[in-house]
């Protein structure tokens, strides 16, 4: 999100978790809209360029020439010892390694520890009968395996959640475990799991085959993509069919379909809630593979050398955390912030940005000289735009991780062989989702830089495809020299799966619906019966508890405030709170505009917490929100950095 967008004031509303005066509206009969309220003027700009009809041949040719001279040029720099080279041990775990790994991460540990019996309830209970067959799976393989080593049996699951008699149709199960886990998911939800084990489900909604660059396809997110694909596309044909697809010209176009509750974009939540959803990241993209015979690849790393000083060659972690001395708030690093702004200001109309290398020996002695200067009045008017794009690249391949990283490094290239553009979509959507916080703020700004070098094709010459194959192997770590078909095929692949960030960033940066229920489903199982608030800074908690004093009021009842009527807090601004009457229309950017009226304020945006804490999306209907959680507290505040 750009920061001209941000504004200054937030709108926060903390969920109570108490049971609904008003019942929960059914979403298939909530209407959709089809413009899609993100980053309009950019969209404009880059789709203008994206649709633009050019010589495929001649393009290609072009194109793969510039990826084999940018390695060519990375390959040099390494040789001349202007790169340094970062240790890295990467290990495809061994089987049950991989399992025990998943467990722990998307936070079900406790299926194979025995302890903590509670603290994955509220998860399992979110699951969709898919998402639960596919840790069915990772329970009996790390069972299975563990049993071949040790040759010891595991703690039986029936003696953490104190299961004890199964339902008479799973009786006949062969696996205990497959006995315990279906007996507590099914418990959990109430739906048979044996069922969806044994049965392959083909009431899936069939979906036309997109295969028209011209044909604009809206994105359903009222259930997960693993549950929503057609019965042709599951243990698909991705081996066979997969298409090259090259040049702008050959991505369809895809919209997401807005409705009344509003969109909801990565930074929205709290840390605490995307913890919740990249649990369930983890588990939607598993099952999404599993549905589509793939297996999800991950690396583990072993061992890492790197410096822990300097600019070049540091980790993400490393830099943020020194440079938040100096910022406060910093998401993206200062020095790639730096080199941003030099090619944003004087380097997007310089024909041959990214491609044209600089010059080698002012290269190496610009990293030097802000290696040593960068915090000292480094003077940026000497730097020049192809240098500064060299020392961009440099910074990007010098990362000890990937940005990327390296464990999901052969999911990302895996998403070349699936074989619909909507799938890969929705794969990199997940991908996105599942980076750490530092990778996915610096790439979201180095893909927002490139869709303005592309917007300015006409002067640059730096078409989506030729931008798409230059930051291929920078991203990508490739290796080698142009001379066999299998390269040729690699190129290009990687190449796509570039071109499409770059596209579809407003889409990938979005956190779909079906998440956001499953997250607010996870916070009122955890917090049934109290009125928590967790992760919360230290003027909310003042607030909150001046509007807990004014709750507890014995003079106060429920009724004191009327059907349809929330009251508005703010932190900061003069007028401490405002009830507002809510109608079909109200939106979240009408209720900033009564405090922005009578304070003056401008640039202000709304937030607002329905799934435990959420910044709101301004054409967000206020009515249909206030019906999932009439018990919200929704608070005006400043936005966090």
């Amino acid at each position: 999100m750009d920061i001209k967008e941000s504004g200054s004031v937030v709108l926060t509303a903390y969920h109570s978790y108490t049971p609904s005066r008003l019942p929960i509206m059914d979403q298939s009969c909530v209407p959709r809209f089809g413009r899609m309220s993100s980053s309009a003027s950019r969209d404009v700009q880059c789709w203008q360029v994206f649709n633009r009809s050019i010589s495929q041949e001649s393009t290609e040719n072009s194109s793969m020439e510039d990826f084999w001279s940018e390695v060519r040029n990375i390959k040099e720099s390494s040789l001349n010892g202007q790169e340094e080279q970062n240790i890295v041990d990467v290990k495809t775990p061994d089987e049950g390694e991989l399992e025990a790994e998943w467990l722990q991460e998307v936070g079900l540990s406790t299926l194979v520890s025995g302890t903590g019996a509670e603290d994955g309830m509220a998860l399992l209970s979110t699951l969709t009968r898919a998402q639960a067959a596919a840790v069915q799976r990772r329970l009996d393989t790390y069972t299975q395996t563990t049993r071949k080593k040790s040759k010891q049996p595991v703690r039986d699951v029936r003696d953490i959640f104190g299961v004890t008699d199964p339902p008479v149709s799973m009786k006949s199960l062969p696996s205990p475990c497959v006995l315990n886990f279906a007996t507590i998911y099914q418990a959990l939800i109430g739906k048979d799991l044996l069922f969806f084990l044994l049965v392959n489900n083909q009431n899936d909604k069939m979906e036309g085959q997109q295969g028209n660059a011209e044909i604009t396809e809206e994105l359903n997110w009222d259930i997960p993509y693993s549950e929503s694909l057609p019965a042709s596309h599951r243990e698909q044909r991705h081996r066979h069919s997969c298409t090259k697809r090259h040049g702008s010209t050959a991505l369809p176009k895809f919209t997401i379909c807005e409705d009344k509750l509003g969109l909801t974009r990565i930074g929205d939540l709290s840390h605490h809630d995307m913890k919740k959803i990249h649990n369930l990241t983890l588990i939607e993209i598993t099952t999404f593979f599993d549905a589509l015979g793939m297996e999800l690849k991950k690396n583990r790393i072993l061992r890492v050398k790197t410096r822990e000083s300097g600019l070049f060659g540091v980790p993400l972690t490393t830099l943020l955390e020194n440079d938040q001395k100096k910022v406060p708030g910093t998401k993206v690093p200062l020095i790639f912030q730096k080199l941003l702004l030099k090619l944003e200001h004087s380097g997007l109309e310089t024909e041959g940005i990214l491609r044209v290398p600089g010059s080698a020996s002012r290269v190496k002695s610009l990293r030097q000289e802000l290696e040593a200067k960068f915090h000292e009045n480094f003077d940026w008017d000497q730097v020049r735009q192809n240098d500064a794009a060299c020392l961009l690249k440099m910074f990007i391949r010098e990362l000890p991780n990937s940005l990327l990283t390296m464990e999901y490094l052969p999911a990302f290239s895996a998403v070349q062989n699936l074989s619909q553009p909507k799938l890969q979509l929705q794969a990199l959507h997940l991908l996105i989702m599942l980076l750490p916080d530092p990778n996915r703020d610096t790439i979201k700004a180095f893909l927002e830089f490139l869709c303005k070098v592309i917007a300015n094709e006409a002067k640059n010459r730096m078409s989506l495809w030729n931008v798409s194959m230059i930051v291929a192997p920078n991203l990508f770590m490739c290796k080698g020299k142009s001379g066999n078909q299998q390269e040729a095929e690699a190129a290009t692949n990687a190449a796509n799966i570039v071109q499409q960030l770059i596209k579809y960033q407003d889409i990938l940066w979005t956190i779909p619906s079906f998440m956001i229920s499953q997250v607010r489903k996870m916070n009122e199982s955890e917090n049934s019966g109290n009125r928590k608030h967790l992760g919360l800074d230290k003027s909310m908690k003042k607030i909150l508890r001046m509007i807990n004093m004014e709750w507890e009021r014995p003079e106060r009842a429920e009724l004191d405030i009327p059907e349809g009527v929330i009251r508005v807090y703010s932190t900061q601004l003069s007028k401490v709170s405002m009830a507002i009457q809510l109608d079909t229309e109200t939106k979240a950017s009408d209720i900033l505009s009564r405090f922005q009226y009578e304070n003056s304020f401008v640039n202000v945006i709304m937030f607002g917490f329905p799934a435990g804490e959420r910044c709101l999306d301004l054409n967000t209907r206020m009515l249909d929100l206030y019906r999932i959680n009439p018990h919200a507290t929704w608070v005006i505040k400043p936005r966090t950095p």
